[in-house]
């Protein structure tokens, strides 16, 4: 069964009236990869969809960004149409959607344990190539993602690295990159390097919920790490 099958089943079981936050609530505390993988796509195509409005108006290369995330075969394309426009209807606001999709991805009264928090990560780099569809960075989505880093629990550094990876034309401090202090030692920024290349592995990516489909979101990631990490190195060097 497809991940597109599963998403199908998931918003057909949704009664008349029940808005696309129901199969939040209803995914909660999954364990199994494809379910994962089915809140996940849910959580980014959702969320997405609240954030393409944030900049006054949904363009035709922000709804096309779902397509090259997860590349929906044309097949499928009307289920993933469906979430969309199931989130965009839906008059819930997207704090709403960030609060349920986080209490999704982490069991109920426990701490955001390391997986939690990389999948939560994954989930907001997609939103950044979403956000960055259309060419430019607006000044509402910087405002909307900062919002569903802090609903996720996810800090200003963290916020700031993934915001320095994902922004093109950005100017680009490899410190934050890598998410290390200027002063930091190098055994740290070098431990940090390695932590993040490791994170961004396929088979880890995958064991933590993230489809097939978007595991290619980590290549442009891996760019930005290791060129980061080229450049600290040089200077350390020089």
């Amino acid at each position: 069964m497809s991940i597109w099958t599963r998403i199908a089943a998931a918003v057909s079981a949704l009664a008349q009236g029940e808005g696309l936050s129901v199969v939040f609530d209803r995914l909660r505390g999954v364990q199994t990869a494809p379910e994962k993988s089915v809140g996940f796509t849910i959580a980014v195509i959702a969320l997405g969809a609240k954030m393409a409005k944030a900049d006054g108006q949904v363009t035709r290369n922000e709804v096309s960004a779902f397509r090259r995330i997860f590349a929906i075969p044309e097949e499928e394309a009307a289920n993933a149409a469906r979430v969309f426009n199931l989130a965009r209807q839906d008059v819930a606001g997207f704090d709403l959607y960030a609060r349920k999709v986080a209490a999704m991805f982490r069991p109920e009264g426990q701490a955001l344990c390391a997986d939690d928090r990389n999948v939560l990560i994954d989930l907001l780099e997609g939103l950044f190539h979403i956000a960055m569809a259309d060419g430019a960075f607006h000044p509402a989505e910087d405002m909307f993602l900062r919002e569903v880093a802090s609903i996720f629990g996810l800090d200003d550094r963290c916020y700031a690295t993934l915001r320095a990876r994902c922004v093109e034309g950005a100017p680009r401090d490899p410190y934050e990159v890598l998410g290390v202090a200027h002063d930091a030692a190098m055994d740290d920024i070098r431990a940090a390097w390695r932590q993040a290349v490791m994170d961004s592995h396929p088979d880890a990516m995958i064991a933590r919920g993230v489809p097939e489909e978007a595991v290619k979101l980590a290549e442009r990631r891996l760019i930005a790490i290791n060129a980061a990490w080229a450049e600290i190195s040089g200077r350390k060097a020089a």
